[in-house]
C-alpha cells in the first residue's frame, strides 16, 4: 500500500527548513539595529530578530514562519 505523506506538515517543515538555511547563509549586517557585536553567537549567520529588521517585518511574525505555524503568510507589495 501507497501511504500519501502529509502535505501540510510537509509544506511548514519546507518554509521552515528553507528559512533556517537561509538564514545561517548570510552574514550579520553590522548597521542593522539589531546587530549585537559583543554578544556571543551560538547559530552561524544572522539572528532572527536581524532577518526581521532586514525584512521589514515583525520579530514574532518572523518567529512563526520559521518555526512552520503560518500556513498561509501574506506577500507585501
Amino acid at each position: 500500500m501507497v501511504s500519501i505523506p502529509d502535505l501540510e506538515n510537509y509544506r511548514k517543515d519546507a518554509v521552515a527548513g528553507f528559512l533556517r538555511t537561509r538564514r545561517a547563509r548570510i552574514d550579520p549586517d553590522a548597521c542593522s539595529p539589531a546587530f549585537d557585536p559583543v554578544g556571543d553567537r551560538r547559530v552561524a549567520g544572522m539572528r532572527r530578530e536581524e532577518v526581521a529588521w532586514a525584512a521589514r517585518i515583525s520579530f514574532d511574525y518572523y518567529v512563526k514562519l520559521e518555526q512552520g505555524r503560518m500556513l498561509n503568510p501574506s506577500h507585501r507589495c
